[in-house]
């Protein structure tokens, strides 16, 4: 039967251990490191440590520790599908740790990056996980004054102190614009959400090709600043059509767009591949049963989590790789909405 205390009085680790005739290093020891207990106390004093409802008082424990268990992990925004397989990620390789992840919204903003980094360090935080950079200066001394392991997962080529675990967006936007002149394609547009740090950095990538094949024209790249969406894509067609009729390709900044343009094209009677050509970005989890399905850049959004959140596990154990940098490649999916043609 579960001990009752006073209304507002807690059960303390020494309360459990003194029921238990051991220690409070002891009880500790089940809690943080259980495989160095034998198999019979440990079990007896989990058993107690549910009968009397004992929960860890983790602000004590951050104060006794070099920091609190918890990883910061500032995404730029809530609504981008892209994310979810990265925190899918994170949270895998943090389950069965005894660390936390804190999640924040920096909503694309420089000054709310900073502010909510200087948050997370002044809590003692264990790890502080970077998913958008749009401050990356304004937080380069911040982060190379950590005590704690930072990780940006944005663009390999985006330098500031700390791990960084992400891809080559300008690279990866390059073979898609490349993959869709192989085709045939010429006129091929740009559609994009809010031009983020990896956003501008697909649109560099994308110039490059374009200005190297000699079609570089800026009337055919389009943004709207907001998150994408499926109907934003088929907004972003309509308005690069109205500006140059001929086009004939569209590389989308993310797969939710590519499938609003394949909604608006075959509502524009646009015959996809043979007419018009569309390549997306991520390969998210629709993109393959599209009809027809989208030809697209795959990157490793889950590894991607799944790799930051061990860098900062083992930082957080006293392996600070303070200027490690994994670059984990991209892949052209070629589907059905783009096809070579035959001259």
């Amino acid at each position: 039967m579960r001990a009752r205390r006073g209304r507002g009085e807690r059960t303390t680790l020494i309360d459990v251990a003194t029921r238990a005739g051991v220690s409070a290093i002891t009880v500790s020891r089940v809690l943080r490191e259980p495989e160095k207990v034998s198999p019979n106390l440990r079990n007896r004093i989990l058993d107690l440590i549910e009968d009397m409802g004992y929960v860890p008082d983790q602000a004590a424990r951050a104060l006794a520790s070099r920091h609190n268990s918890t990883f910061g992990v500032l995404v730029p925004t809530l609504t981008n599908r892209a994310f979810l397989s990265f925190m899918q990620g994170v949270e895998e390789r943090v389950r069965d740790t005894t660390f936390r992840i804190q999640y924040a919204n920096t909503h694309n903003c420089a000054d709310e990056e900073k502010r909510q980094v200087r948050l997370l360090l002044s809590q003692n935080t264990a790890g502080i996980l970077l998913a958008g950079l749009e401050g990356a200066d304004g937080i380069h001394d911040l982060v190379r004054h950590a005590n704690c392991m930072v990780v940006q997962v944005v663009d390999v080529g985006i330098k500031i102190a700390g791990s960084v675990v992400a891809v080559d967006h300008g690279a990866a936007a390059e073979a898609a614009t490349r993959h869709l002149l192989d085709c045939g394609y010429r006129t091929i547009a740009l559609l994009g959400g809010m031009a983020d740090a990896r956003g501008r950095r697909r649109t560099e990538g994308y110039s490059r090709v374009m200005q190297q094949a000699g079609l570089y024209d800026p009337d055919l790249i389009h943004h709207e600043n907001a998150a994408t969406t499926t109907q934003m894509g088929c907004r972003l067609l309509r308005r690069a059509l109205k500006a140059r009729p001929d086009i004939d390709a569209v590389f989308c900044q993310n797969d939710d767009l590519a499938l609003g343009v394949l909604f608006e094209a075959q509502r524009m009677g646009l015959s996809v591949p043979d007419q018009f050509g569309i390549c997306g970005y991520n390969d998210l989890d629709f993109a393959a049963v599209m009809q027809p399905p989208l030809t697209t850049v795959r990157t490793p959004l889950f590894e991607m989590g799944y790799r930051a959140a061990d860098l900062m596990i083992r930082g957080a154990d006293g392996d600070r790789l303070v200027h490690h940098s994994v670059n984990l490649g991209f892949e052209l999916i070629e589907r059905r909405t783009t096809r070579r043609r035959t001259l």
